[in-house]
């Protein structure tokens, strides 16, 4: 990849990027994903000589099958490229420098069913121990684990707490999620353990810059959605689990485990911050699954015989 062409892209893009983060206030996690889908379609549209304010609705159809035929993407990954395209051709019809977005018109490959990848309870009792609590950022990673679990929130939305949004005597948070709508998310007692530990401690030592926010990395400034997946890749590396961690995994295992004890779909769905509940109806899947299993050995009569 030419590393001078590529500037001269972030150049061009480097506005819809910055209206990404400042006024659509998407994560650090979000506009990253989106500036690579941009620079790998800028490169495609310099192999094919093509001017990215010309583009016809053929010239996708061919970028289309460019992607899936020779970067053999998966629908999923073909879906998410074209949405970050139609999001900044919106951008550029509505700011005049294109006359229309020719992508809304272009409809994106079915999405290959997916359920959700999550934890066992006993997996994340093994990660929950890996933390050296004697440590400040030990305290911290114990707590980001506990919360993560605790409230099902998205990382976006943890590295954003401010300990004033945190009310203790309630054991709930404030929580600022996508599209600045708030919801409060509630925590028990193995959380309040390991947030009354940091905050009498670890996070005295870490906040030298007197920051209002919650997690704080090595430096004292405001943790990062990335500092977080690094935190969780090295804790994960220290169990015997042998998974691929992400922070949403944690996510997944809230709700999944919630359905599992008995919680109804619309609370889980009101506890995630989900719109739509059609987004919260993939963890039933899961439950099915899970239920399917317990039934298959618990049952006598499901068993095989021998």
């Amino acid at each position: 990849m030419d590393d001078k062409r590529k500037e001269e892209i972030l150049r061009t893009i480097s506005p819809y990027l910055d209206h990404l983060k400042y006024e659509k206030k998407y994560s650090e996690h979000t506009v990253l994903n989106y500036q690579e889908d941009l620079v790998e379609y800028f490169f495609y549209l310099d192999r094919e000589h093509i001017e990215y304010r010309d583009i016809r609705y053929e010239d996708i159809r061919f970028y289309l099958m460019y992607l899936k035929d020779e970067k053999n993407n998966t629908n999923s990954s073909m879906d998410r490229k074209l949405s970050s395209l139609r999001g900044y051709y919106k951008y550029l019809a509505n700011s005049n420098i294109v006359s229309s977005n020719p992508f809304s018109l272009v409809s994106g490959p079915k999405k290959e069913k997916k359920l959700p990848r999550y934890f066992e309870y006993n997996e994340l009792e093994e990660l929950f121990e890996v933390p050296d609590l004697r440590k400040p950022l030990g305290q911290r990673d114990r707590l980001i684990l506990e919360m993560l679990y605790a409230t099902g929130v998205r990382v976006s939305e943890l590295v954003n707490i401010k300990v004033k949004d945190i009310n203790q005597s309630m054991k709930n948070v404030l929580i600022l999620g996508k599209g600045n709508k708030e919801r409060i998310v509630e925590y028990g007692e193995y959380c309040e353990e390991y947030l009354n530990m940091y905050l009498n401690d670890g996070y005295f030592r870490l906040n030298v810059h007197n920051s209002e926010y919650l997690f704080l990395n090595n430096d004292g400034n405001q943790l990062t959605d990335r500092g977080v997946r690094f935190i969780l890749d090295k804790i994960i590396e220290k169990t015997s689990i042998e998974k691929k961690i992400s922070p949403h995994m944690i996510r997944h295992s809230f709700a999944t485990h919630l359905l599992n004890n008995g919680c109804s779909l619309l609370s889980v769905q009101k506890l995630l911050g989900h719109e739509s509940i059609k987004a919260t109806q993939v963890y039933t899947h899961v439950s099915t699954d899970r239920l399917k299993e317990v039934y298959r050995n618990s049952f006598p009569r499901a068993r095989e015989k021998k």
